[in-house]
C-alpha cells in the first residue's frame, strides 16, 4: 500500500493482495447491512450490491472533493469470473438441461428479441434527437446485453471509424447498465412474486433424474475428492482460455475466454458421466461459484467510478433511460408471460434485468438474492446462466453487426 499526496489529493494504491482484501470487507459489510435492514431484504437487494455502491458513493466524494481517491490492481476480477462460468458449465448436466424443457428455447427467443428491441430503440432515438449511430449502438445491446468487454471492443472499433469518444461513452453505458440492472431485477422479480402469490413449484421439474444424479453428494467428501472437484474447475478455466483464443484467431475478433471455460466444463461434467473420472459434487462446485461470484461483483462495484456517467453525452442518456424503462415493461408485462406467469418465470425475469442491462453475473446475483428470500428456482438458476453467457451471443451478435452495417457509416 502506498499513500501518496499531491496537489491536497490523497491516492492510496491497493496492490493485488490488498484489492482483494478490500472486496472481501466490502462484500461482508453488505451481508452485515442486509441482515439489518428489512428493506434491503423485501426487495431482495443483492449484498455485493450493497457493499458495492456504499464504497463506490465513499470514492465519489472522495473525488468530487478532490480530497483522497483509490486506484487498484484489480488482476482477479476476471478470474473470478472465468471461475464462476466454469461452474456454471459444470453445474449442466445434459440430463438436467433436457428437464428444462422448452422453457430454455423461449428464453433463448426472449433474449433475442430484447436485442432487436433494443438496437431499434437506439437508432430511433438517435433519429429524434440528432444522436450519431455509432453511439447509439453503444447505449443499446452492445453494452446492455454485452456488457463492458463488448462496449470496448465494439467502441475501439467506431474509434478506428472517427468516432473518438466512442471508448469512453461505452465503458460509461456498460457503468450504467451494470448499475440498474443490479438495482431494478431483484424489486422486480419481488414485485411479480408478491402481486401474484407465487410459491417456488419444482414438482414437475424432473427431479428423479437430478435426485439421482446428486445422491453421492450427500456422501463425505475426502480431501483428494475436493482437490479434484477444484482441479476440473482449474483445468476447464486454462482449457477454455485456449479453445478461445483459437476460435478467436479462426474468426479474427475477441471471443470471451469465460465462453470457452464453460464449454469446456460442459464437455467435461457430462464426460465424466459417462465414465466416472472423479466423484463430481454439485454443493461443493456450486459453493465455490457462489463465492467467486460474489467476489467478482463486489470488485466490479467497488472500482466502478460513477463520476465517468458525467461523459455520458445527453443523447446517450436518453437511449440508456430508454433502455432501462423498455427493460422494466418488457420483463413485467411480456416476458412473465410468455415464460408461463409461473415462480420461475418472476425469477427469470429478475435475470433478464441482469443480464439485459448489464451482465450474466448480475443476473444470478438478482436471482439468487430472491431465491434466497423466497425459495430456490431451479429451472431459473439452470436456464438464466447458459442462455446469457453464451447462447444469447448466437442471436445477439449477427443482429448488432446487421445494425452496424446498415446504420453506422
Amino acid at each position: 500500500m502506498e499513500f501518496i499526496r499531491d496537489n491536497g489529493v490523497l491516492t492510496i494504491n491497493l496492490d493485488s493482495i490488498l484489492t482483494l482484501a478490500l472486496a472481501v470487507i466490502v462484500l461482508l459489510v453488505g451481508y452485515g447491512l442486509k441482515n439489518r435492514s428489512s428493506f434491503l431484504r423485501k426487495y431482495c437487494i443483492p449484498a455485493p450490491v450493497v457493499g458495492g455502491f456504499l464504497f463506490m458513493f465513499i470514492t465519489f466524494i472522495g473525488y468530487k472533493t478532490n480530497s483522497f481517491n483509490f486506484t487498484y490492481e484489480n488482476v482477479f476480477q476476471s478470474t473470478f469470473m472465468l471461475a464462476f462460468f466454469t461452474t456454471v458449465g459444470l453445474g449442466a448436466n445434459l440430463k438436467i438441461l433436457k428437464s428444462g424443457g422448452i422453457l430454455l428455447i423461449v428464453y433463448w427467443l426472449v433474449c433475442g428479441v430484447c436485442s432487436l428491441i433494443q438496437n431499434s430503440i437506439g437508432i430511433g432515438v438517435a433519429k429524434v434527437v440528432g444522436l450519431e449511430p455509432a453511439y447509439a449502438m453503444l447505449a443499446s445491446s452492445i453494452s446492455m446485453i454485452g456488457g463492458h468487454g463488448a462496449a470496448m471492443s465494439y467502441g475501439s472499433t467506431f474509434a478506428k471509424m472517427g468516432y473518438e469518444q466512442a471508448p469512453v461513452v461505452g465503458a460509461a453505458a456498460a457503468t450504467f447498465g451494470l448499475i440498474f440492472g443490479v438495482v431494478i431485477g431483484g424489486p422486480l422479480g419481488r414485485r411479480l412474486i408478491v402481486k401474484n402469490g407465487l410459491t417456488p413449484n419444482n414438482d414437475d421439474f424432473d427431479s428423479s433424474k437430478l435426485d439421482a444424479l446428486f445422491t453421492e453428494e450427500k456422501t463425505e467428501l475426502t480431501n483428494l475428492d475436493i482437490i479434484k472437484n477444484v482441479s476440473a474447475i482449474i483445468i476447464s478455466m486454462a482449457l477454455g482460455t485456449l479453445v478461445s483464443k483459437f476460435i478467436g484467431t479462426l474468426i479474427n475478433m475477441d471471443f470471451p475466454d469465460y465462453v470457452g471455460a464453460m464449454f469446456i466444463a460442459v464437455i467435461l461434467r457430462n464426460l465424466n458421466e459417462k465414465i466416472n473420472i472423479y466423484k463430481f459434487n454439485g454443493n461443493l462446485v456450486d459453493g465455490i461459484g457462489d463465492v467467486m461470484l460474489n467476489l467478482y461483483l463486489a470488485l466490479a462495484l467497488m472500482t466502478l467510478k460513477l463520476w465517468e456517467l458525467q461523459d455520458l453525452m445527453g443523447g446517450v442518456l436518453i437511449v440508456l433511460i430508454c433502455q432501462v424503462i423498455f427493460m422494466l415493461i418488457y420483463a413485467y408485462f411480456v416476458v412473465f408471460r410468455v415464460l408461463g406467469k409461473s415462480y420461475d418465470a418472476a425469477v427469470m425475469c429478475a435475470g433478464l434485468c441482469g443480464h439485459g442491462l448489464g451482465a450474466t453475473p448480475s443476473a444470478i446475483v438478482n436471482m439468487t438474492a430472491i431465491n434466497d428470500e423466497y425459495g430456490l428456482s431451479r429451472r431459473a438458476m439452470m436456464i438464466v446462466p447458459i442462455v446469457g453467457a453464451f447462447l444469447v451471443d448466437i442471436i445477439y451478435q449477427p443482429i448488432v453487426l446487421t445494425f452496424i452495417k446498415t446504420f453506422v457509416k
